[in-house]
């Protein structure tokens, strides 16, 4: 199936006018279940909530889902850079887009449409008033940590002592400043008044003393002219006596903040204690929520596209071939059930003459045609028992099944080779109805549907068919050329030989899609018709007819199967093949002439 993915919107993610991103429309490929696979889908990205269509022309009969993107995961996958996941609690949505930059883009325009849906925007915050909420949380960060604090009481009397030693240390400060204001002051009048003194004695001259310090009154005293100013004498502060309770403040303050210190390492180790034991309990808690949600998960979308078949695969060898194993058993009550509910409808179909089989096409694939049939008649119809690479893996009866192991790039390609022996049928009969399409859904019960893509000849036709799809190994289909041949034996005594050939080839009608993984086929169904003589004078009856049958199959499956599953699923499958189709030819066969 292609994918597509197209986009309608414009080219601005977010509308101008309005400041809300835009609507966005396109085809997504949207994983539906392990049956149907991945479907196109029409999906809408509009106010917030994402929806999806069975396609554009459907948008108005409604949505077939939707998802709201407020608490959305979005999630790009890790290997496919086309796919990205979309969650909301246990609801997954598995979309693909035609490439990386559909993509991107679709992420983009779903990340900004959360982003505007009220959890944590700008335009939320704006809405709901970002000064109350800073408010509302230093508030809230005041109360806590003031409640953590009443449960030290040690720490809470040192902080009031804290309290006390600074609004004394205030008050000294501020006395302090007056005092050093008080002292600015004098000394400015004691400059000002010396500046008048200094003016005076130039229009009147003094007596002075040499040492310019005193002068002579009248009654023969002597007096300073600038007393030195005291600073006790400033408005009464007494300057050391505020210098050493400033000083013993201070060190009680130092002496406080110490024993806060202190206080605080000890309880910091006990909080960190604490801490410690809160971490590897929620780190306990952690993890068992999320073991339980990856448990939950694999439960709940068990049959997502993570657990099919691929090289990223989240399931492991022996959980695929459980799950092989269990669908192959579905098919077989369902196939038992409806063979027992049908009733056999005889067709007749034509019968090409002999000669018809025994010549060589003119077709376009003749010659490669050919070439394969001597292969097989040189090469399949050899013993095995000297061949040490040959596994007998099965023998019930007359029927053997052989395996060679061969691995190529990780792939599986095991040739195998089974020998059986059916009495009442001939060679002719058992190829004809493994080359006649017309009855191939008779016996074939892996097939979903199959189609005739081209008639080469009477006896050479080009086949495409699908398998049903056995979760969670991905769907195969095949397109193969079919011819029968009659190789005519070159002594008397041994017998003529009936041959199919199925080979994998290319075709314009029958491209690969991704819908399927294209298998290679290179598989023949080998026959001989040995005549036992009958008694007296009785005419050849079923009772004395055996055919020979030697089938051999080369497959290469194509994509990311375990190879342990490959070799199970064959080793159970071929026999049944086997003798479900052998016996179906005995069933059409027995009331109708041998053909020889």
């Amino acid at each position: 199936m292609s994918e597509k993915s197209s986009s309608s919107g414009s080219d601005e993610d977010v509308d101008p006018e309005s400041g809300q991103p835009v609507e966005l429309g396109g085809i997504l490929s949207k994983w539906t279940n392990y049956i149907h696979g991945w479907q196109d889908r029409w999906v809408v990205l509009k106010n917030n909530t994402l929806s999806y269509y069975k396609s554009e022309d459907e948008r108005e009969y409604g949505c077939r889902g939707s998802l709201c993107l407020s608490k959305a995961v979005i999630t790009p996958h890790e290997f496919d850079e086309c796919r990205f996941d979309i969650s909301v609690n246990d609801s997954v949505w598995y979309l693909r887009a035609e490439d990386p930059e559909h993509r991107l883009q679709w992420i983009e325009s779903i990340e900004l449409h959360k982003a505007e849906s009220g959890y944590g925007s700008e335009t939320s915050l704006r809405r709901h008033g970002s000064m109350l909420s800073l408010t509302s949380a230093a508030s809230a960060l005041s109360a806590t940590s003031t409640s953590s604090f009443k449960k030290g009481h040690r720490l809470c009397e040192k902080l009031a002592e804290m309290e006390t030693f600074r609004d004394i240390l205030c008050r000294q400060v501020d006395t302090l400043q007056k005092y050093f204001d008080s002292c600015a002051d004098a000394v400015s009048k004691d400059e000002f008044q010396r500046d008048r003194v200094e003016e005076d004695e130039d229009d009147f001259p003094t007596t002075t003393r040499p040492d310019g310090e005193y002068n002579h009154n009248n009654n023969g005293s002597k007096e300073k002219l600038f007393p030195p100013a005291s600073p006790k004498g400033i408005n009464g502060i007494d300057f050391k006596g505020e210098a050493i309770t400033f000083k013993a403040t201070t060190a009680g303050i130092l002496s406080t903040l110490s024993h806060c210190i202190e206080l605080m390492v000890k309880r910091e180790d006990s909080w960190q204690k604490r801490l410690d034991k809160e971490l590897e309990k929620r780190r306990r808690v952690e993890d068992a929520y999320k073991s339980a949600m990856n448990e939950l998960k694999k439960k709940s979308h068990y049959g997502g596209p993570d657990y099919e078949e691929g090289p990223n695969s989240l399931i492991n060898e022996d959980e695929f071939f459980d799950a092989v194993e269990a669908a192959l058993d579905r098919q077989d009550k369902i196939e038992e059930q409806c063979q027992s509910e049908k009733v056999r409808i005889p067709r007749l179909t034509p019968v090409p003459p002999g000669d018809a089989y025994s010549t060589i096409g003119t077709h376009r694939f003749a010659t490669k045609v050919e070439e394969m049939v001597q292969n097989h008649m040189t090469y399949s119809l050899q013993d095995m028992g000297g061949d040490a690479n040959w596994q007998l893996v099965i023998e019930e009866g007359e029927m053997k099944v052989y395996r060679r192991e061969v691995e190529e790039n990780g792939i599986v390609l095991d040739p195998l080779k089974a020998t059986h022996a059916v009495k009442g049928v001939t060679g002719h009969e058992v190829c004809h109805y493994f080359w006649d399409t017309a009855v191939r859904l008779d016996w074939e019960t892996t097939i979903e549907n199959f189609n005739v893509v081209e008639t080469l000849s009477d006896n050479a036709v080009i086949v495409y068919q699908t398998h049903k799809r056995v979760w969670p190994a991905s769907q195969r289909d095949v397109l193969y050329l079919s011819a029968i041949r009659k190789i005519l034996a070159t002594n008397e005594n041994d017998p003529d030989t009936w041959l199919v050939c199925n080979f994998s080839v290319d075709h314009d009608n029958a491209l690969p899609t991704n819908r399927c993984v294209r298998a290679k086929i290179n598989v023949a169904m080998i026959c001989q018709t040995l005549v036992s003589p009958p008694e007296g004078d009785k005419e050849i009856s079923r009772d004395n007819i055996l055919c020979k049958i030697t089938y051999v199959a080369n497959v290469n499956p194509g994509g990311w199967a375990p190879a342990s599953v490959l070799r199970a699923v064959a080793k159970r499958e071929y026999p049944k093949f086997l003798k479900r189709f052998t016996s179906y030819v005995q069933e059409k066969t027995s009331v109708k002439p041998i053909l020889f």
